[in-house]
Formats: C-alpha cells, sequence, structure tokens
C-alpha cells in the first residue's frame, strides 16, 4: 500500500507541474480581468470543445459512472440521449441570445428582461447549485485519495481537501479562463487516455480477444439500456430521456461555468460548433465508462473478488488494490485528477465572475481595484469550497452522481422556469416578488415528492427538475402585470 500511496503522490506532482506549466504560459500575453472572465474571447472552439469533456465528466463521472452498472444497468444511456437532443436546443436558443446580448455573465438577461431582484435571485441559485455541485464532485476525488493514499500517513480529510483546493486556485488564479481552456483540454486528454488503457488492460486481464469480450458484454444480464415497461421505475425511458433534456439546458446552458468557456469563443458560430462537437462526443464516452463497469463485473466474477457496497468505490478499489497491476493505478490516478481538476478549476472561476460581476458589480470599479476585489472572491470562494466538502464528508452519499442530479432538480429549477418565462412569453413578472418564487417552488416540489410516495408509492426522479421549472414558470406568470411591448 505504501508504494501504491508513492506511485500516486509522484503521478499527482508531476501532473500538477505541467499544469503551472500550461498556466505559466497562457497567462503572460494578459491576466487582466477580461482574460480572466471570457478568455478575451480569442479561444479557439475546437479547444474549448475539447476541454468541455472533461469538465462535464468530472472526477464523479469516473468513478461513479462504472459503479452505476451494477445498480441500474447501463440505463444512464437514456440520460445521454436527452443530454445530446439539449446541446443541440442550447446551441440554437440559448447561445444566439447570449452573444447578440453580449454577456460576460449569463444572469445579465434577468435584469434586462425582469429586473434587478430577478438578477440577483438568478445568480445566488446559480453560485448556490455550482458549489454544491461541484463541491461534491471534488470531495469524491479527494475522498478516493484519502483513503488509498493518505490514510496510510494518518494526514486528516481537512488537509487533503485543503491541499486539493490549494492546488487548483494556483493555476487558476492569474488568468482564470483563458488558462482553463488549455488545462481543460489537456486534462481531457489525459482522461480519455485513462479511460481507453484501464479498458484495454481489463480486457487483457480476461484473457480474450475483443470480440469475444464484446459479446460478453453484450449478453450480460446488465448490459440493458431501455426501460420502457415500468412507469413507477426511475429509470423508465421517457423520464430519463426528457429529464436528460433538461439537465442539459440547466447544467450547461443556464450555468455560467460551462457558458464561459463558450462565450470566450470568437462569434456564435464558432460557439456553436463547439456545441455540436461537445454534444456529440458525451455520448460514445459516456457509453465507454458503461462497459468499463460491465468489464470491471465481469473481472470480479473471474478473479473472485468481493465487490464493495458503494458502486463508487469499484474502480479505485481494482485499481489501487493491485488487480490491475501498478500501471492501471497510475491510469486511474491520472484520470481521476485530470476530471476533478477540470471541473473544479471551471467551477471555481465561473463562480468567481458571477460574484464579481452580478453580486458586487466589479464593473462600476476600476480596473485596478476590480481586480483586487476579483483576487480577494477567488479565495473567499475557494475557502468555501473546502467548507462545502466537509460537510459532505459528514453527511456522506452512496451515488455522489446521482446527489448530483437531486441537488440540481431542486437548484436548478427555479432557473430554468425564470428563463423560460423571459424568453417564451411577453409578459412582465412583479420583480420584488420574483426570489419568493424562486424559494417556495423547490420547497413545493419537496413536499410534492414527499407526499406522492407515502400516498402511492409513486418516487420523483430527475423528472423533478422539469416539475420545479414549471412550478417557477406559472408562479411567474400569476404575478405577472402587463405585456411587454413587441
Amino acid at each position: 500500500m505504501t508504494m501504491n500511496g508513492i506511485f500516486i503522490l509522484v503521478t499527482i506532482a508531476v501532473y500538477f507541474g505541467i499544469l503551472l506549466l500550461v498556466a505559466h504560459i497562457t497567462s503572460v500575453r494578459s491576466s487582466d480581468n477580461d482574460a480572466f472572465f471570457r478568455g478575451n474571447r480569442q479561444s479557439p472552439w475546437y479547444i474549448v470543445s475539447f476541454g468541455m469533456i472533461g469538465a462535464s465528466l468530472s472526477g464523479v463521472t469516473f468513478v461513479s459512472v462504472p459503479g452505476m452498472v451494477r445498480g441500474i444497468d447501463m440505463t444512464y444511456m437514456q440520460t445521454c440521449l436527452g443530454f445530446f437532443v439539449g446541446y443541440l436546443l442550447i446551441a440554437h436558443v440559448l447561445l444566439p441570445l447570449y452573444y447578440r446580448l453580449n454577456l460576460i455573465s449569463i444572469y445579465t438577461y434577468l435584469k434586462e428582461r425582469f429586473g434587478v431582484c430577478s438578477y440577483k435571485t438568478g445568480a445566488s441559485f446559480f453560485l448556490v447549485s455550482k458549489l454544491l455541485g461541484a463541491s461534491a464532485r471534488l470531495y469524491l476525488v479527494c475522498l478516493i485519495l484519502q483513503h488509498y493514499v493518505f490514510d496510510a500517513y494518518g494526514v486528516p480529510f481537512v488537509l487533503t481537501a485543503i491541499g486539493t483546493v490549494v492546488l487548483i486556485w494556483l493555476y487558476t488564479h492569474k488568468s482564470g479562463i483563458r488558462t482553463i481552456v488549455w488545462t481543460d483540454s489537456l486534462q481531457t486528454f489525459c482522461l480519455l487516455a485513462a479511460l481507453l488503457l484501464i479498458i484495454y488492460k481489463v480486457v487483457a486481464m480476461l484473457g480474450g480477444d475483443w470480440s469475444s469480450v464484446a459479446g460478453a458484454v453484450a449478453d450480460n444480464a446488465h448490459s440493458r439500456i431501455f426501460v420502457f415497461d415500468d412507469w413507477h421505475s426511475k429509470q423508465n425511458f421517457f423520464k430519463q430521456f426528457f429529464s436528460g433534456i433538461f439537465i442539459t439546458i440547466v447544467m450547461t446552458g443556464l450555468d455560467q461555468d460551462m457558458m464561459q468557456k463558450n462565450l470566450s469563443c470568437r462569434n456564435l458560430k464558432e460557439a456553436q460548433k463547439n456545441m455540436y462537437c461537445y454534444g456529440f462526443s458525451f455520448l460514445p464516452v459516456n457509453f465507454l465508462f458503461l462497459v468499463l463497469g460491465i468489464l470491471l463485473l465481469l473481472a470480479s466474477s473471474r478473479l473472485g473478488v468481493d465487490l464493495p457496497a458503494k458502486g463508487d468505490d469499484i474502480l479505485p478499489m481494482f485499481a489501487a488494490e493491485g488487480y490491475l497491476g501498478p500501471v492501471v493505478l497510475v491510469l486511474f490516478t491520472i484520470g481521476i485528477i485530470a476530471a476533478a481538476f477540470s471541473s473544479a478549476d471551471s467551477a471555481l472561476a465561473a463562480l468567481t465572475t458571477s460574484f464579481c460581476i452580478d453580486i458586487l458589480e466589479v464593473g462600476q470599479f476600476s480596473e485596478g481595484k476590480a481586480q483586487r476585489i476579483r483576487r480577494c472572491v477567488h479565495i473567499g470562494i475557494s475557502v468555501v469550497f473546502i467548507g462545502c466538502m466537509l460537510v459532505f464528508k459528514a453527511v456522506g452519499s452512496q451515488s455522489i452522481i446521482d446527489t448530483i442530479y437531486v441537488l440540481a432538480a431542486y437548484t436548478y429549477g427555479p432557473l430554468l422556469g425564470m428563463f423560460a418565462f423571459g424568453m417564451f412569453t411577453r409578459r412582465l413578472p412583479r420583480d420584488r416578488f420574483v426570489p419568493y418564487v424562486a424559494l417556495l417552488s423547490p420547497l413545493v416540489c419537496y413536499a410534492t415528492d414527499r407526499l406522492c410516495f407515502y400516498l402511492t408509492g409513486y418516487a420523483f426522479g430527475y423528472e423533478m427538475l422539469m416539475f420545479n421549472g414549471l412550478l417557477t414558470f406559472l408562479g411567474l406568470w400569476s404575478l405577472s402585470r402587463k405585456v411587454l411591448k413587441s
């Protein structure tokens, strides 16, 4: 175990050194607020598209998606199909709006459409949503490192969390999104290379050729993708597919983190190309993660290995316990670190951007003062990241990826309702009451979920996001008092 720990620590040190080098190169030309917030709008679309794969997948996908197969088979692909449709809608509905208004923060739209209260409410919901989601993703990676490395040296989890966030802060604090566009591309390459090489090693360990292994995967009881016959199941196709569409719209299209990268492209056409490529690549990548999950189940049967109770622990166990050899341990370390850093670094930059632009409105200050404020906010949000991770450690969860989507259903739902109301109606709600509607909708959703389960046994899945957005939409409609002029 000590030798494995040394392998992991050396891999992290070398990998982080490369990230610092990339950060230094990209920050030489410019490190002002425009570079930090939107990369001076000089990011090549294909670099943005490739990097977004890693930022979207995160360390959670790397360990949670293979582990999901044991519990829900490959039905997660139904949600991924919905993701693809969602990306197309973002490219043709939301991106044209953002570029036409020349936005830095996408929530500025709410200010122009509804008023200041709506604007602050939208930005605040994003801040809460992103903090919870990003810290949950990073927490999982820190937990793995803690269990397989730092526990052996007596290092407490709080120091692991602090050290991880400090590393991310070091290479993002100067040029923000300008640096992240390039580091995310590097990290996506490392993530995908690690995934493919781990699959190769598992197939080699199973001792069959590729065609026989592919047949074993297809014939496996866990290879089921579609569920059409059970409306009560959370894995029902229509629930998963339409939830996937709306999850993408809110967690990408209404998310400052993901949109900040798109808005760093030179123009709308390039941003749309980015979204097409990114959306299409999401399908095969997630499919490979699910295939890896089945391969690990086959390997456990071949080796007679008892699998851990939590699905999130299956791949880490195979890597860290030496079942697949030291090469896989290094690949796994690179994969989860690349995925975790590419997700957390962009989230940190986006949260800093939103808080500076939307809450503090730094545009009204001189460039020098605005930069000082941005640096302080960047540090402050890093500290909050650490606090959220410690809360997740105290609470715990069986599946972090499921937790993230459940949180999204409650926290992104009001954003979905607000943007939908603004874009698809001509009515104007009473701005001062919008925060109350946004807060009340998730509470009603939770009460409805509990009541339905108690009375009928029906449990809401990710479709809660759509219901939450609808409640917000109806609340805004009931408060609207006049029609906008054409």
